[in-house]
């Protein structure tokens, strides 16, 4: 494992991501919201996006998404979702990513695990990821259980993938029951990440975070579906070395 991967988890208590009388958004821990970067309902057809891709990560601008077949999934629109399904032969989660370039930001939206048959599908799972240039930087990932949040090595590439490897992921148990809507928050300022989904967080920090941004990929293992997806620029949360203290007590053992 990277030496400079720190890592710590909290189940916090709700109140830490209630909304804000002020807003209605949830409140954030590690940042709070700037400038709206992108904000997309799914109401209207997406439109194509423009330029020319490199790999999966970077080089294009808007969405990226299969309509049909088996690599990719499936993707569609329906009553302001976002839908993804997986093929059963293809053994991949269904993946759509957004090309956005950004340094620091605050990702929300809404997700939920469609109550359909699995069909040989293996695994009812949703994700949110970040990347780089060329490969992924981060990622909150979620099922029936709870959620995970997993950080990448830059310095290690799994031979299957021929991508970056992962380091141990950081999971916290967070029922999803199929069919309700949960909100998925991923803030990211500098080298550092803090992941929340129904009020419960999970934070690491590596210096792979502090890369420039290129995309974010939703993907969906089975069939789940996203709504409200908006991105904000994140600036600088005061009340973050406090949080971090109690995301850091949280975790500790009873007694200790």
């Amino acid at each position: 494992m990277n030496p400079q991967l720190h890592l710590l988890v909290a189940a916090l208590a709700a109140v830490t991501l209630t909304a804000s009388a002020a807003d209605g958004l949830p409140k954030t821990l590690l940042a709070t919201r700037g400038k709206l970067l992108y904000s997309e309902d799914f109401s209207k057809p997406l439109p194509p996006f423009t330029g020319k891709p490199v790999g999966f990560a970077s080089g294009f601008n808007g969405w990226r998404y299969n309509t049909g077949g088996i690599k990719g999934g499936n993707w569609q629109q329906i009553d302001g979702t976002f839908k993804g399904l997986e093929h059963p032969d293809a053994h991949h989660p269904a993946t759509a990513s957004y090309g956005l370039q950004f340094k620091d930001a605050i990702i929300q939206c809404d997700v939920r695990l469609d109550d359909a048959p699995a069909n040989g599908r293996l695994y009812r799972s949703f994700f949110v990821k970040a990347t780089d240039a060329k490969d992924y930087v981060c990622a909150l990932m979620g099922g029936q259980g709870g959620f995970s949040m997993v950080p990448y090595d830059d310095a290690r590439i799994n031979p299957t993938t021929k991508q970056r490897d992962k380091n141990p992921a950081i999971a916290v148990k967070a029922p999803m029951k199929l069919g309700e809507w949960h909100t998925a928050v991923l803030e990211i300022k500098g080298d550092e990440v803090v992941g929340t989904l129904d009020g419960k967080s999970a934070t690491f920090s590596n210096p792979l975070i502090g890369t420039d941004k290129h995309s974010i990929m939703l993907g969906v293992g089975t069939e789940a579906s996203f709504r409200n997806l908006k991105v904000w620029e994140a600036l600088p949360n005061p009340e973050w070395p406090k949080n971090k203290e109690s995301i850091a007590a949280a975790d500790k053992p009873a007694g200790k």
